[in-house]
């Protein structure tokens, strides 16, 4: 299924479109989308992000006025957003702002500077990573989330690929996995990727996870899984990146902002095991009957490795 047949049938179960995010993941769904946008429809989602109440006081002339657009740019930016139209962003930015105005402290500035005491960089750091999570779970699509869990909870195999440090998150999937008694593998290695994708078929399922969207290593194995029939599944930062075309379901992660000391893998890592601890804890709760005994049969198994040796007298 071509990315042009996935936006006449829609991608989630049964087609159409999925519901506008709720005000709360407005400012996420901007940051996430922002770096695919083009300038005037970035100046657009920026506007309504950083002033809601003001935003929701305005027409769509008015904003168009205020951003320096056009009235078709402003709709089209509020349908990227994920809002059938203007009238739906509107309540959603009244919405928002109503929440703004309920007494929530204004966020802290997080940027981490080189001299920064140590204190300071755990709580700076700790302040991101609740952020990201937050991020991330605003603008999960749960529709999507769903559907990814019951093609995991009845494939034959799960193929996971990644490289990097969301190599690092693949691996923690495929063994989650494992632990109950589901057959899954990693691949970090392009060649072994692409070379098991092939043996892939209907029933089974294959996961890219790339905050890009555009890692090539990740989106060629993907890709021969889609062209086999295999249930596909992307988890990036970038819904609008190549890897998503090859992708029968796709789970956004947030995409933060960096400074020079904290590189992109830090965020988009946090941001990729929440989307995979869902994934874990929904295929566990649809197999429990066999999830459960795997899970304490694998505790068992280890239990030995965890006493503690005590030494001689």
């Amino acid at each position: 299924m071509t990315r042009e047949v996935k936006e006449i049938f829609g991608n989630g179960p049964g087609g159409g479109t999925p519901s506008p995010p709720a005000p709360a993941a407005l400012a996420a769904k901007v940051r996430t989308l922002a770096p695919s946008m083009t300038r005037s429809m970035r100046r657009v989602a920026e506007a309504v992000a950083d002033d809601p109440a003001g935003c929701a006081a305005l027409t769509v002339t008015g904003l168009a006025e205020l951003t320096g657009t056009s009235e078709a740019t402003v709709v089209r930016t509020a349908r990227l957003l994920g809002y059938p139209g203007y009238r739906d962003l509107r309540l959603a930015l009244a919405g928002l702002a109503a929440q703004q105005q309920s007494g929530r402290a204004p966020a802290i500035t997080t940027d981490i500077a080189v001299d920064d005491p140590i204190a300071d960089v755990v709580a700076k750091l700790a302040y991101d990573e609740q952020q990201t999570l937050a991020d991330t779970a605003a603008g999960l699509d749960t529709v999507q989330l769903a559907a990814a869990v019951t093609a995991l909870a009845g494939a034959r195999r799960t193929d996971v690929y990644g490289v990097g440090a969301s190599g690092l998150v693949a691996q923690d999937l495929t063994q989650k996995l494992l632990r109950i008694g589901l057959m899954a593998h990693a691949h970090s290695d392009p060649h072994l990727a692409v070379t098991n994708a092939v043996q892939l078929r209907s029933g089974d399922v294959a996961i890219a996870v790339t905050h890009s969207g555009s890692t090539g290593d990740v989106i060629e194995p993907l890709r021969v899984a889609f062209e086999r029939g295999a249930t596909t599944v992307a988890v990036t930062g970038r819904p609008d990146g190549p890897v998503t075309q090859y992708a029968d379901h796709v789970l956004t992660t947030s995409t933060a902002r960096e400074s020079e000391l904290r590189p992109a893998a830090m965020s988009s890592r946090t941001g990729q095991l929440l989307v995979v601890d869902c994934l874990f804890v929904g295929v566990a709760q649809r197999t429990y009957e066999s999830a459960a005994p795997a899970l304490s049969a694998s505790y068992e198994a280890l239990a030995h490795r965890h006493r503690v040796v005590r030494k001689g007298p």
